[in-house]
């Protein structure tokens, strides 16, 4: 028996324990992953250092280098996060709806687990950890495939939560970790359909369309992010540089950073001169269409193909459009339906901005960097659908469940 179907047995053998968990059971294992991660904390930085050299020694870009990148904060956030998930409601159990039949039969709609969760991810240690804790909170045992960069560190990290769970009283199979990063161990994760319920890739887009077109396990697709920020006619300028800089700097290898800026013919002369010249104060690499390059002569020239493409570094491309609707036509040709913001003072820019994009997130006067299960109140994130069907946006603890009906009868036949 191979090592993979091995977990995967282990994995529905402990989800059926772990659907009938108590919301108290849950949340002391949470407590006690949290407890577990910062007891193991040298460890766990240990572990990291090798990734973080080894990373270094094949050229690893320094915004990638970031991602994989753990600290004593970090850690320390971690635990936080899976002390917030805690406080979340439970939406396992909760009968969303009930009705009765002409017959007198009562039917109603109750969330419950999905099962078993698999995660294909690549270089980010802190997702081994929300990853975990939502899963556990909504009584799904999962099974992590972490990319080869972050496996040391998603070892000590597994090590740790799986200590905490234990000690809860919970089954240890609730979590494991695919220790085998190779091609052929992750595409047989991807049809284990006899094990696996869902499956949910986090990662570049290459990562992302290897599952979609691999994969036989029902997939939720989670986003790459080509996000644009469309500065229009009637913005205030010193908001629109404050927002374009915090959403293309603040962490540019993320998945809800802009990658792009659009900026109306009628307000281009005035803000592309001031925009470049703060984004280059913060090493951001410009390159434009011609409209751009005509009022900056040395930005270089964006091809067709860079107008689809997720950087995940200090790079932005910028175009002048002529109006609101160019740059929602603009938008829903190249973007990829993650996260676009306006900013504005017109109320009708605004609204129709928000209709006809279409995207999981639509700002009005915000950055991008808001899309985050966090910042949306959800507690940790598992990540952020980009498709239509069951979850799209940050999926949070619902988005982990599914429903089942329950019917309450008093001998009816058929």
């Amino acid at each position: 028996m191979g090592k993979l179907i091995l977990k995967g047995q282990r994995a529905k053998e402990a989800s059926y324990e772990l659907m009938n968990a108590t919301t108290t059971q849950k949340n002391e294992a949470l407590l006690k992953m949290a407890e577990k991660l910062l007891e193991n904390k040298d460890n766990i930085l240990r572990e990291n250092k090798k990734d973080l050299e080894k990373a270094i020694e094949k050229g690893t870009t320094k915004a990638m280098l970031d991602r994989l990148k753990l600290d004593e904060k970090r850690l320390a956030d971690m635990a936080d996060g899976l002390r917030q998930v805690v406080s979340l409601a439970d939406p396992v159990g909760e009968v969303t709806s009930m009705w009765r039949r002409p017959n007198g039969l009562q039917i109603g709609k109750q969330r419950v687990p999905m099962g078993v969760i698999g995660i294909i991810y690549e270089a980010r240690p802190n997702v081994t950890c929300d990853a975990a804790g939502l899963c556990l909170k909504t009584g799904n045992a999962v099974i992590l495939r972490g990319g080869s960069e972050a496996i040391n560190s998603n070892m000590a990290i597994v090590k740790a939560l799986v200590e905490g769970i234990k000690e809860a009283g919970l089954p240890e199979y609730s979590l494991q970790l695919v220790e085998d990063t190779s091609r052929e161990v992750a595409t047989e994760m991807m049809r284990l359909n006899e094990y696996i319920d869902v499956l949910i890739p986090r990662g570049g887009a290459g990562l992302i369309q290897a599952v979609v077109k691999s994969a036989t396990v029902p997939v939720i697709e989670t986003g790459t992010g080509n996000c644009h920020v469309y500065v229009d006619c009637d913005a205030d300028l010193e908001m629109a540089k404050n927002i374009v800089i915090n959403a293309k700097t603040s962490r540019p290898a993320v998945c809800n950073a802009e990658e792009k800026l659009l900026v109306s013919e009628k307000v281009a002369d005035k803000f592309i001169p001031m925009i470049i010249n703060v984004l280059r104060e913060k090493n951001v690499k410009v390159i434009g269409d011609e409209k751009v390059r005509n009022i900056i002569e040395d930005v270089e020239a964006a091809t067709e193909e860079d107008w689809g493409k997720e950087y995940l570094d200090y790079i932005i491309g910028v175009k002048v459009v002529k109006d609101v609707d160019e740059a929602i036509s603009h938008i829903n040709k190249y973007g990829s339906g993650h996260s676009e913001a306006i900013i504005t003072k017109s109320y009708d820019n605004s609204q129709r901005f928000l209709q006809r994009v279409d995207a999981a997130a639509v700002y009005v006067n915000a950055s991008t960097r808001f899309t985050d299960g966090s910042e949306f109140g959800f507690g940790a994130e598992i990540g952020i659908s980009t498709q239509k069907l069951h979850a799209r946006g940050p999926m949070g603890l619902t988005e982990l469940t599914t429903t089942k009906y329950i019917i309450y009868g008093n001998g009816q036949i058929r």
